[in-house]
């Protein structure tokens, strides 16, 4: 069932969609993938391409709409007991990424093994427990997320919200940066999580402005890419106070295009991407990297933007082509958590919205 976004996240049963919600998970995921598809490509390279204007222009942006978007949905969930919550929002995630980044070391391993050792490689294996590995952060994050704003509710109700949103925005400016990305990740994307559970009427609220007004809505955007990108070219866009600003400002922004895109059915590509989020940030890496080192290889294409581009593309559609597979084979327990991983009971008809 597909609805817009005129009902606010508590009335919405578990098998309801919000149409803009998966588009805007769509831009994320596939913003995602750019950043790393590009990154890994001029990396290899040793140059730029015209990709990279893209990259720089979505990274203040980039990770606190996702993490804004995952936190929309949280009031559905935040008052049951405990092992139902844990079970939703920490196993669920602790299975994925146990699971993905034993495949991911599979495949890297033998590389890593050859530079520094197998000692190496199982001290690496071990210590992705504690330091996130690759790619697969966002997964090992979220969790932290759901426990501590469920914590933060035995705070009064009259003035935790806002100590909490005012601590989180102190840490965001500060930028934290210890090395260790669990600290410095939460540090720098709690805020936007924690305002999308706060503030879950208000986006609902802005999506339904922006469906009634598309040329307002249209021309806001206009003036946001304009802001944006030249705090960007200045190299400002990273200054405190201002990293703050543009999160927020990207976040709503994206809210706003996936919006006027699901009110115009446009791009239901982008929309499929953002149904199937999870399947495309898990399994991206393999065909990413197997994209750009053929390209690398055969010297096919000479044009860096070119490559980064080709690389993007098959990163999105070889994930999904993994997943499709792993159906077909019978391998679900790639995409989907196994009963014997439940530790509460599983509701086999839900299809909860939020960002998992």
């Amino acid at each position: 069932m597909t609805v817009n976004g005129t009902i606010p996240p508590q009335h919405l049963t578990a098998v309801q969609r919000v149409d803009w919600i998966d588009y805007a998970k769509g831009i994320c995921i596939i913003m995602v993938v750019m950043m790393h598809s590009v990154l890994g490509v001029e990396k290899a390279a040793g140059a730029t391409g015209f990709m990279h204007v893209l990259v720089a222009f979505a990274k203040p942006f980039r990770m606190p709409d996702f993490f804004l978007i995952s936190g929309l949905f949280l009031a559905l969930v935040i008052n049951r007991d405990w092992r139902n919550y844990l079970d939703r929002k920490v196993i669920h995630f602790a299975y994925f990424y146990v699971l993905w980044v034993t495949i991911q070391f599979g495949f890297k391993a033998p590389g890593i093994a050859a530079e520094t050792g197998w000692p190496h490689v199982a001290s690496l294996y071990l210590e992705s427990f504690i330091e996130p590995f690759g790619t697969l952060w966002f997964i090992y994050l979220l969790p932290l997320f759901f426990v501590v704003t469920k914590l933060s509710r035995e705070l009064p109700s009259s003035t935790g919200p806002s100590i909490v949103l005012g601590a989180a925005a102190l840490l965001e400016m500060a930028h934290v940066a210890t090395g260790w990305t669990v600290i410095d990740e939460f540090c720098a994307r709690f805020v936007y999580f924690y305002a999308g559970y706060l503030f879950a009427d208000q986006v609902f609220a802005l999506s339904d402005r922006a469906r009634a007004r598309p040329r307002a809505a249209l021309a806001a955007l206009g003036i946001w890419v304009l802001v944006n990108g030249g705090l960007v070219a200045f190299g400002v866009g990273e200054w405190p106070v201002v990293s703050l600003a543009l999160g927020f400002a990207g976040a709503i922004a994206i809210v706003t295009t996936a919006t006027l895109l699901a009110r115009m059915r446009l791009l239901n590509g982008v929309r499929f991407c953002g149904e199937h989020s999870i399947v495309i940030y898990l399994a991206f890496f393999l065909p990413m990297a197997s994209m750009r080192a053929l390209l690398f290889k055969t010297g096919l294409i000479n044009d860096i933007g070119t490559i980064a581009l080709i690389v993007t593309v098959a990163g999105v559609l070889g994930a999904l082509a993994i997943w499709r597979i792993a159906i077909a084979a019978k391998a679900d327990f790639l995409f989907e958590r196994p009963d014997a991983f439940w530790i509460a009971p599983k509701k086999v008809s839900a299809r909860l919205q939020a960002a998992e």
